[in-house]
Formats: structure tokens, C-alpha cells, sequence
């Protein structure tokens, strides 16, 4: 007899919840390096979340990625266990229990409830009297009691790794770079900046972007926060997924106390961002044309940097070593068309290769997609030469910790002299095909002094009376609208604490001759 002769009413599948996206994505990270920027979307698309609940989903998967280790440490305690002998899915499941417990506003019983819940659906039910137990421990103090039982008995750069959830290697080397521009004091700010969900920049492409493009931007990042203010007293941490970018240095190094939101951090610093978007950026009429693009602000000023450090004469040629994916290209494609240049976009990865293509389509003649390796440049001693370089290298990416979270606890010190060798090269390729009186930049999204200022000095060192530093500082300032707190000097090193951007480095170059 059917289900429906009986009066039984058929079942569909079980719709997929916020938790259980954020469960799967974190587990994807976790077990398969994963990379959350890129699969957390196509999951929420598939599991056809509302607006809310995929807020809710982005902020418990980056929240918990980013807390990581700091809820670990709580986990232990509450636990009475190291985390090793916990299974690693509980210890998940675990872990978007405390970020919504101590990181969102979400009620003490919804979150142990649910959370217990999500132990059963993905196959934990053993576990499940535990996670309920472990839970409740973590609800039974305050954030603020709990980072004094984590914290306690630690001083120094491993006090400030646990209470800001960063390893402690990390911490030491955002240390020394600051120390490198007398700005140690500023290290707690920074710390905190990079647990701060980051809001959407645009860039509006020159010569393509309309002064509706920016009008209309601008409103959808009103309308967005006027409906994150309706939205205050949810569950949904609105305020967490559109949180502040910055604010001003701590007292001190150990400090507790995280950057406050000032008025400046909604206004854009580079002449071509657009900030604070609210919401899917694909629903902005110019991002779907293809004239404005998702950029942080501190990637368009390193751009601009080389394409306005002097005026562009017609016919210039310019190269990007390693254009991958795509968007300091496009801005330096719009720049190179206003100017009549000639680009010459560069990928190794065919995969990224194929996103370079996509972030180009539309420029025509103007541009030029190839693939290689980027140290083969000017290897015979012939070939052609470039009027401005851009070498945007691989790094560690220590300076977009908050837009990709799971980076600081997959790179390893022993990473950075394997990529310091690898930057060293590029550099030495870049130096071959510069044009004399041609411009090079010399970018990174990480502040390590080995991948910085390092490789400025050793660049300088092998290439000697071959090149000269620019007023890189000089030049981020005349490009910026607004004062992108630069130390002086000839390289320029951007902070989100300070600005809100991405801590970016750039180097300018001239060759002589």
C-alpha cells in the first residue's frame, strides 16, 4: 500500500542547513587543502541557502577557520583532552559549536542544540553526549574568562599566537616587520585585524567603469547595511560578515582590546576602489558587466603604483610575470588602454592561465595572454623588453590572512626560503627584460622580511649600478585618495589595521640607462 493510501504525506531530501555547509567546507579544508574562498560559494549555490542562512554559513566557516587555534586550546580545556585524541570530525563539529558560542550572537541553547544535531547527521551520534558536554562547558564562561585560562602561564609571541589564534611563528615574523618601520606597538592591532571578516572592495576599471557603475555600487553598499541594521538582534551575525577593516594601534604588544572602527574605514584609499559592498557583489550591475571587478584596495594600489609612477607614453610595453588569476592584470589592461600600452599577461598554471583569459576577455589587441614559466624570461639575452614589469610573486600570503584564513596554518617557516629562492629568480628575470629607464615592481601579499625588504636588498646587491630604487612611499601617496599610512622610505608596505587593505608590499625600480 502506498504512503499516500495510507495518509502519510511523501518526504523529500532533507534540505542542507548553514551548519551542515559550513561542517562540509571546513572538513574539505581540513582533510583535502581545500580553499574555502573558492568552495564555500559553489556550496552554498548548491544547497540553495537563503540570503540569511549564507550569511550565517560564511561567517561560522571563516570564523571558525580563522579561530582555529584559539578554540582548539578551549576545546582541550573543556574537554579535559589534547585535541590529537579527539576524531578529527568531532573536533569540527566542536569547533563551529564554540565560534557560535563565543565568535556570533547566537543563544546558548540553539547552538549546543544544533550543534549536537549536526554530530548525529554527519555520522558522529557516538559522539554526541560528548559534544553536548564539551559545549556546555564553553557556554559556562565568557570570552574574556576563557582567554584567561588559554593564555595563562604564556608571555611573549606565544601568548599573543593563543589569544589571537595565529601560529606562533607567524606572530613572530608580523613582529619583525613592523619592527623593520618602528611600528612593534602596532603588532596586537594587526593581529586582531586579520580576525576581522573583511567587506567586499571593488575596482572600478579605468576608461570602462561609468560614474553610474560607482553611483550604483555605492547605493547597494547602503542598501546592504541598512539592512545588516534591521537585521541587529538575529541570530544571522550580520555585523560579523561586514565587520570593521581596521582601526587604530594598541597600547602595547599583548594587548586585548581589538581595532575600533573609524569613519575613514568606508572610505575607499585608492583612486579606483569602491568599499564596504554589501552582500553578493554579483548582483552589482557593474560587477556583472565586467567594469567594475572584486579587488581589495591594497592589490589596486600596488597596480597603480607602477602604472602611474611616471606618465605612460603610447606604444610602452608592459608585462605581468605572473598574472594569475586575473586582477591586477585587468587593472593594468584598463590602465594600458587609456595609455595606449601593449600587456603581455603571464601564468604558469594553465588552470590560472584560463581565469587570466576570462579577467582579459574584452580588451582585445590591447593584451596578450601566454604561459610559462616566468624565470624563462630574457634567458637567451635577446627577445623583447618591457617599459614597466609587474612581478606580483608567489609568497606566503601573510598579508591576506583575513580573506584566506586557512593560510596561516598551512604555511610552515620551512616554506619561505623555497619561495624566497623562487622570488630571487623571478626578480632576475623581471631585471633581464626591463627596458633601460623601464619601471619594475616588485609586489607581494606578504610583510616577511624575507620575501620584502630582504629581497630588495639582494636584488639591489646582484644587479649592481643595473638598478635604482624609486620613492615607492612618494609614489603610493600621490596615488592614493586618501593617506594610505605608509612608512617614508623607498618600498611602501600596507597594513590592515591601519587602512583596511590587504598588507601589501610594493618595491619600484628603475633601470638605469
Amino acid at each position: 500500500m502506498s504512503a499516500a493510501a495510507n495518509g502519510q504525506r511523501a518526504r523529500g531530501p532533507r534540505p542542507t542547513s548553514a551548519r551542515r555547509v559550513a561542517f562540509d567546507v571546513l572538513r574539505a579544508v581540513q582533510v583535502d587543502d581545500a580553499y574555502a574562498n573558492l568552495l564555500l560559494p559553489a556550496r552554498i549555490r548548491r544547497a540553495g541557502l537563503s540570503a540569511r542562512d549564507a550569511a550565517f554559513a560564511t561567517e561560522l566557516t571563516y570564523g571558525s577557520i580563522r579561530m582555529l587555534g584559539r578554540y582548539d586550546a578551549i576545546v582541550g580545556i573543556a574537554s579535559g583532552r589534547r585535541v590529537e585524541n579527539i576524531e578529527s570530525d568531532v573536533l569540527d563539529v566542536m569547533r563551529l559549536g564554540t565560534h557560535q558560542l563565543l565568535g556570533m550572537r547566537t543563544p546558548t541553547h540553539a547552538a549546543v542544540s544544533a550543534t549536537v544535531e549536526l554530530a548525529r547527521e554527519v555520522g558522529a551520534r557516538r559522539a554526541t553526549g560528548f559534544v553536548n558536554a564539551v559545549l556546555r562547558k564553553v557556554a559556562a564562561r565568557t570570552d574574556d574568562e576563557w582567554d584567561a585560562a588559554i593564555t595563562e602561564g604564556r608571555g611573549g609571541d606565544a601568548l599573543l599566537a593563543t589569544r589571537w589564534s595565529h601560529p606562533t611563528w607567524v606572530v613572530s615574523a608580523l613582529r619583525d616587520a613592523l619592527a623593520a618601520e618602528r611600528s612593534r606597538d602596532e603588532l596586537a592591532a594587526l593581529l586582531a585585524a586579520d580576525n576581522v571578516a573583511p567587506r567586499v572592495q571593488l575596482a572600478a576599471l579605468p576608461g570602462l567603469a561609468t560614474a553610474e557603475d560607482v553611483a550604483t555600487a555605492s547605493a547597494h553598499h547602503a542598501d546592504a547595511d541598512a539592512d545588516a541594521d534591521a537585521d541587529a538582534g538575529a541570530d544571522v551575525p550580520t555585523d560579523g560578515v561586514d565587520g570593521p577593516d581596521g582601526g587604530p594601534a594598541a597600547d602595547d604588544a599583548s594587548g586585548t582590546v581589538p581595532p575600533v572602527r573609524t569613519p575613514e574605514d568606508t572610505l575607499p584609499v585608492s583612486p579606483t576602489g569602491i568599499r564596504g559592498v554589501s552582500g553578493d557583489p554579483a548582483r552589482v550591475p557593474g560587477v556583472a558587466a565586467r567594469r567594475l571587478r572584486v579587488q581589495d584596495e591594497g592589490s589596486q594600489l600596488a597596480a597603480l603604483a607602477l602604472s602611474r609612477s611616471s606618465a605612460v607614453r603610447a606604444g610602452e610595453r608592459w608585462l605581468d610575470m605572473c598574472a594569475g588569476p586575473g586582477g591586477k592584470a585587468a587593472l593594468l589592461a584598463a590602465e594600458a588602454a587609456v595609455g595606449g600600452a601593449h600587456l603581455v599577461a603571464n601564468e604558469l598554471v594553465p588552470a590560472r592561465a584560463g581565469l587570466v583569459r576570462k579577467a582579459l576577455a574584452g580588451f582585445g589587441d590591447g593584451v596578450t595572454v601566454v604561459e610559462g614559466d616566468g624565470r624563462r624570461f630574457g634567458r637567451d639575452g635577446a627577445g623583447v623588453l618591457f617599459d614597466r614589469v609587474l612581478l606580483d610573486a608567489p609568497c606566503t600570503g601573510l598579508g591576506a590572512l583575513r580573506r584566506r584564513p586557512e593560510a596561516r596554518w598551512r604555511k610552515q617557516p620551512e616554506d619561505v626560503p623555497e619561495l624566497a629562492a623562487l622570488q630571487a629568480e623571478l626578480l632576475d628575470a623581471a631585471v633581464r627584460v626591463l627596458a633601460p629607464g623601464g619601471t619594475l615592481a616588485y609586489v607581494t601579499c606578504s610583510p616577511h622580511l624575507a620575501e620584502t625588504r630582504g629581497q630588495v636588498d639582494a636584488v639591489l646587491e646582484r644587479h649592481p649600478g643595473v638598478l635604482e630604487q624609486l620613492d615607492t612611499a612618494g609614489v603610493v601617496r600621490a596615488v592614493a585618495v586618501r593617506d594610505p599610512q605608509v612608512a617614508d622610505g623607498p618600498v611602501a608596505q600596507l597594513w590592515p589595521h591601519r587602512i583596511g587593505t590587504d598588507a601589501m608590499f610594493v618595491a619600484l625600480f628603475r633601470r638605469v640607462g
